[in-house]
């Protein structure tokens, strides 16, 4: 089983109202401590890796404003992660450690550059979580009127991840000499040019940074539709899924791995994680009392606020019965569409309801041992490779969790105990 943790440089990762729980730290957010912190306690636990989610400016659809985002302590990026990664990585010497960065906004030679370098410090520990972003909030800010076609986002994606990994192999294992004596310090030979050239992104190279022990990152994506399935099928060592129920989830199992077979590459070369949080207590009945009392945190024009942005739709303004497909245009996040269409098939409920709603009842709550009972069901019914674990609050969730539920996991042989490699890539591959 693989365990990776889900982060934001701020308050709140994916639960919104987390922030408000009594034990939950604020005083830190903008501190490099609290980043070193949890690795180190995500490395004690043995965890793969973590990764960042990341946006690129304040959610202002809802209502068309950052108002309630701000106001209500919603989802937002604080710190660049490029930033904080590598405070991280001077505190740990094994925890895997994941940006998302995207390849819409970026050229390859920045993106191969920037994740090379991490890559390179943490010796073999980075990962690119590919997103090829969703929002004219996030085109807005770096100076484009809006976010191209979702095909085109796709094409050029495609090409990005091509030239980053030209780039990445333009360099042996065995470039630098450092022969004092005889004045070599690297071998020209064994640096070569990427000369890539693709309808949307070109770059000539070679890279200025060397080959990292774990040769290049290792590339993360989470796309849902189908064009983001075919992407992950043939470049994805890691996938984030988000799917509500067990069927779901081993559907979207099944597809992938599917996908990968008909490019030939093996069902191990890709690690298919879900999407979970917990609320962990010494008994069934306080971990649903611990449940009801996070859910009461939830304020639900927050909650709909990041769904509009999720959505790319202002959902305050639907109309009953109205679809939203037309008012996307090119935005929007599928995965969180299909998502809340779960959840209106499941309940009922209309699409702002369910964005308003979305969340209840989706934690794991019980005792170490029955959420343990539910991660080894879901792995070994053909459901998962493991779990992307998102805190409800923080620090304090990832602290039960490392100290209860993994402990549990490592006595039934289901997780690590111990490293057995030094690289991420080698932790995905154990």
């Amino acid at each position: 089983m693989h365990l990776v943790a889900y982060l934001k440089t701020g308050p709140t990762a994916r639960y919104d109202g987390g922030w408000r729980h009594p034990e939950a730290t604020l005083d830190d957010f903008l501190g490099a401590e609290r980043y070193q912190q949890i690795a180190r306690t995500l490395e004690a636990a043995k965890f793969d890796g973590c990764f960042f989610a990341d946006l690129l400016g304040l959610q202002d659809i809802h209502r068309g404003s950052y108002e309630a985002v701000l106001r209500g302590g919603g989802q937002v990026s604080y710190l660049d992660p490029m930033v904080v990664l590598p405070i991280m990585a001077a505190a740990t010497r094994r925890l895997g450690l994941g940006a998302t960065l995207s390849t819409t906004f970026h050229n390859p030679y920045h993106l191969a550059r920037w994740l090379g370098s991490l890559d390179v410090l943490s010796g073999g520990r980075a990962a690119w979580n590919i997103v090829t972003s969703a929002t004219d909030l996030e085109a807005q800010n770096v100076g484009m009127d809006a976010i191209p076609p979702k095909d085109e986002r796709y094409d050029r994606a495609e090409e990005v991840i091509e030239a980053c990994c030209a780039l990445w192999d333009g360099w042996d294992d065995d470039a630098f000499v450092l022969d004092k004596r005889n004045g070599v310090f690297a071998d020209p030979s064994r640096v070569r040019y990427a000369n890539y050239e693709g309808r949307w992104v070109r770059t000539r190279g070679p890279l200025s940074i060397p080959r990292s022990p774990q040769g290049r990152p290792v590339l993360m994506q989470a796309g849902a539709s189908d064009r983001g399935r075919d992407l992950a099928a043939k470049w994805a060592e890691v996938i984030f899924m988000v799917q509500r129920t067990k069927a779901d989830l081993q559907a979207f199992y099944a597809d992938i791995k599917g996908r990968m077979g008909a490019r030939g590459r093996a069902p191990g070369d890709c690690a298919i994680l879900a999407a979970s949080t917990f609320v962990i207590g010494e008994t069934e009945s306080i971990a649903r009392e611990r449940a009801d009392y996070l859910r009461s945190l939830v304020d639900p024009d927050i909650r709909q606020a990041r769904y509009s942005g999720h959505l790319g739709v202002d959902l305050t303004r639907l109309k009953d019965g109205e679809d939203i497909g037309g008012l996307q245009a090119n935005q929007g996040i599928h995965g969180s569409r299909m998502v809340l269409e779960q959840a209106m098939r499941d309940s009922g409920a209309t699409l702002p309801e369910a964005a308003a709603r979305q969340g209840d009842g989706d934690e794991i709550v019980g005792t170490p041992g029955s959420i343990a009972d539910r991660l080894q069901d879901l792995f070994e019914s053909g459901a998962c490779d493991g779990f992307i674990v998102a805190p409800t609050y923080f620090p304090g969730m990832f602290e039960q969790f490392c100290r209860a539920v993994v402990p549990e996991l490592q006595r039934r042989g289901l997780f690590r105990k111990e490293y057995s490699g030094t690289t991420l890539r080698h932790h995905l591959s154990s």
